[in-house]
């Protein structure tokens, strides 16, 4: 069997690994805990509500904060004893894009190749390269000042691009961004994983994280309280469903003494004033054609009926009490 070399090993081994991290404040203990790791390549999103800990946790990762106590490893370098490696080995953006707003994007572009070491003809020569990837080209030479909020953040990262990073932490980046310039940031996240890059999104937007992730941790109170696909999650909530609108609300009742023994006993005491009800659908398409046949049976008309399978929004609530708009 052939060994496998440094390289293989080294691309083998998670790019971010996190074991056992604490932090408090004082009386405040913000992470209790946390351990993870991200792949190479991949985009791993952290969700939590407010005050969970992921801002603690990507400063730390970042070497803005030092931990009391366990270990983060990122790109290969500790964050504790290379933390200049770190943060070589890395790139960040935040909510709110940290451009110069009197310069324009391609002197911005210009001004961080130089801060990071590039000679005036290199910076310039990357300035147009990623002006072009990251579709800026006709604008490259306008004032930040006159851009949209999409321009900016994709500007923003894209400074954050003049050196290639092996990591990037991006802290809910569509914030305030309209659904077009949302969507924008969400095909450069796909870029840069396919460029190699692995990505730690932190994001309110729980269909962000549905979309963009490979994995996912949820914390909450300083530990992480869930992990996985995004599927994986949504099945610890039961797996698929069956909606069922009937199309005069007043027969919810009569719809479901009619499904029998398809319906929980918890959703049948809770039907009175809805105008829908969900039931388990454990056997996916063929319980949606008993549940019609049952329906057709006692005459109840419908408006909509259809498998669902729970969002991410529905994990989210079950296992931490909120709301992933509060997140």
């Amino acid at each position: 069997m052939p060994s496998l070399n440094q390289a293989d090993l080294h691309a083998s081994e998670p790019t971010v690994r996190v074991t056992d991290v604490r932090k408090s404040f004082g009386d405040v203990h913000a992470l209790q805990g946390v351990s993870f790791t991200a792949d190479r390549a991949s985009v791993l999103g952290i969700l939590g509500p407010n005050g969970a800990g992921k801002t603690t946790m990507v400063k730390i990762l970042s070497t803005l904060l030092r931990p009391d106590s366990g270990t983060a490893i990122v790109a290969g370098h500790d964050v504790l004893k290379d933390a200049a490696g770190v943060r070589r080995s890395i790139m960040m953006t935040g909510q709110y894009a940290a451009l110069d707003e009197n310069l324009s994007g391609r002197e911005n572009l210009e001004l961080f190749g130089r801060l990071m070491g590039l000679s005036k003809s290199a910076a310039r020569k990357r300035a147009d390269t990623l002006l072009e990837e990251f579709d800026l080209a006709s604008a490259g030479r306008r004032m930040v000042a006159q851009y949209s909020g999409g321009m900016r953040r994709r500007v923003d990262i894209a400074c954050g691009l003049v050196v290639r990073p092996e990591v990037v932490f991006l802290d809910e980046p569509t914030t305030g961004l309209d659904p077009r310039s949302r969507q924008g940031v969400w095909d450069l996240v796909n870029q840069l994983k396919a460029q190699g890059i692995t990505v730690l999104l932190t994001t309110q937007y729980l269909e962000e994280a549905d979309v963009l992730s490979d994995n996912i941790i949820v914390i909450d109170k300083g530990t992480v309280i869930a992990e996985g696909t995004a599927d994986e999650l949504k099945e610890k909530t039961g797996g698929s469903y069956c909606e069922v609108v009937p199309l005069n609300p007043a027969q919810v009742l009569t719809a479901a003494y009619a499904l029998g023994d398809l319906v929980p006993a918890a959703v049948l005491a809770a039907v009175n004033g809805s105008d829908r009800l969900s039931i388990p659908a454990p056997e996916g398409a063929a319980t949606l054609t008993e549940a019609l046949r049952r329906l057709d049976s006692a005459g109840v008309k419908l408006a909509d009926i259809a498998l669902r399978r729970p969002s991410l929004d529905d994990v989210f609530l079950s296992i931490t009490g909120h709301s992933g708009g509060n997140s």
